[in-house]
């Protein structure tokens, strides 16, 4: 199959072509540094244009109210696109519990994210995931102020990208799911303790508090970004991860 994959060189996009290259699909990534620009639209037609599979891994470059327009424009212009080229299969990345944490900005314009591409004439797959593994630095960074790292105790499951991007990629080359998976990683930490686990092993000398009004994963009630029953779980161990950086 041929495969166009949008925000094909990014973290997860760059694996995901890879990864269905070696499975002997034609993936072509596609970026604005390629030419393709899904808010003004240009090179988008012709990056769908002959493809069987579109796979949608573009990403708002900030977290607030600003992200409902990107992920909105972005879409429509996607989604045109591939009705008109009669795309097959449209698949987008998404996150675990997106749907249940409607006080962010981000999370909000992620769901209508995939309102609008279950609501398209394209059959559809959405792969939701658990927090990146990659992530955890920035986190942490958001809410550090000298050597002290505040965080909240909310519960997370962190699954590496290299999973994320095997689990993207198996969806690609399937059958349109016409709903969701879930993917999430193999263990659930509170965020403060990831936090320590993760300066203990860097010999970080920063301190971490548990603050559970420090930062965006504050304004997350309970368990809702872990993987519940009907998650797959990614085989990469968090110790693991940050033994092979």
């Amino acid at each position: 199959m041929k495969i166009a994959v949008i925000g094909g060189t990014g973290l997860i996009g760059s694996q995901v072509v890879k990864k269905l290259n070696a499975a002997g699909h034609e993936a072509v990534p596609h970026s604005k540094s390629t030419g393709v620009d899904v808010i003004t639209g240009e090179g988008v037609a012709e990056a769908v244009a002959d493809a069987d599979v579109v796979v949608n891994l573009t990403n708002s470059p900030t977290f607030d109210e600003a992200s409902a327009v990107f992920f909105r424009k972005s879409m429509e212009n996607l989604l045109t696109a591939g009705e008109k080229a009669g795309i097959r299969h449209f698949v987008v990345l998404s996150i675990v519990g997106v749907d249940q944490v409607p006080e962010l900005d981000y999370y909000r314009a992620k769901a209508m994210q995939e309102e609008l591409l279950a609501a398209a004439s394209i059959p559809y797959s959405i792969v939701r995931a658990t927090q990146f593994m990659e992530f955890m630095d920035a986190t942490m960074s958001w809410t550090t102020n000298g050597d002290t790292v505040r965080l909240p105790a909310t519960p997370i499951q962190p699954i590496a990208a290299g999973d994320v991007a095997d689990a993207v990629a198996e969806v690609a080359a399937g059958a349109p799911l016409q709903g969701i998976r879930n993917v999430a990683g193999p263990e659930v930490f509170p965020l403060d303790e990831l936090g320590r686990v993760t300066l203990a092993a860097r010999s970080d000398s920063r301190t971490v508090v548990t603050d559970d009004t420090a930062g965006m994963f504050a304004q997350v009630r309970g368990d809702v970004l872990t993987g519940k029953e009907d998650a797959r779980l990614a085989p990469t161990r968090y110790a693991d991860w940050l033994a092979s950086r």
